[in-house]
């Protein structure tokens, strides 16, 4: 199968960049395809602008789902971008490794979602949630918290983590036709120990080894 991976943390030897480095790793002995964006590491600008094109469909008023319609249309998308929605267009697993940043994404992988998902290209005309562009992709989120899991119930400290994470599974991944599976989560990484933390990635690996033949998550039932 073919996985992508998009990989957004700034430091190296975070547990974050371990899960990445990880799951690389399995999926690529388990025999699968992968390819990866490391946001940092590209130096990936989150700004959506008129810069991610090379086609203009109106110089005088910049609206950016028709810019986006006309670039689809005339291969209009700068060759970096270009290459990041070939990559989702590719695989049939997609991943996003990243802390939870104030219960959302750090700003340079919703950047990327701004910049990447072009109306036209990714959802639109019709198609969207079952009738998605992306239908018969899955999609996994893969992070760590700074609290604890008790945090994160429903009636926790910050609340439930499913309900902090509708917004990507249903207004992102499922509004384009992914199937949403099961996030994988590892809570407080920075208080664990070096035990922990091996039993967290010996998880990770292991869930990574039959993660096609999962089920996913019904998201509206949250």
């Amino acid at each position: 199968m073919k996985i992508l991976i998009v990989y957004a943390h700034p430091e190296s030897k975070s547990m974050n960049a371990a899960m990445f480095h990880e799951a690389i790793e399995t999926l690529k002995a388990a025999g699968h395809e992968v390819q990866t964006t490391d946001l940092y590491a590209m130096q990936f600008n989150p700004v959506s602008d008129r810069h991610n094109f090379t086609s203009t469909l109106d110089p005088e008023f910049f609206k950016q789902q028709l810019e986006e319609v006309h670039a689809t249309k005339v291969n209009g998308f700068i060759p970096g971008l270009d290459a990041e929605q070939q990559k989702v267009e590719w695989c049939d697993l997609m991943i996003w490794q990243f802390p939870l940043w104030w219960f959302s994404v750090p700003a340079i992988l919703k950047g990327w979602v701004d910049r990447v998902f072009a109306m036209g290209r990714t959802y639109g005309g019709g198609h969207i949630y079952e009738t998605g562009i992306f239908s018969g992709k899955k999609a996994l989120l893969s992070l760590t918290t700074g609290g604890k899991e008790a945090d994160y119930l429903k009636n926790g400290f910050n609340g439930d983590l499913l309900s902090m994470l509708k917004p990507l599974h249903r207004g992102i991944l499922q509004f384009t036709g992914f199937s949403v599976l099961q996030p994988q989560v590892v809570y407080g990484p920075a208080r664990i120990s070096s035990a922990e933390r091996e039993e967290a990635l010996s998880g990770w690996r292991s869930r990574l080894q039959d993660v096609f033949s999962e089920t996913p998550i019904e998201v509206g039932t949250y």
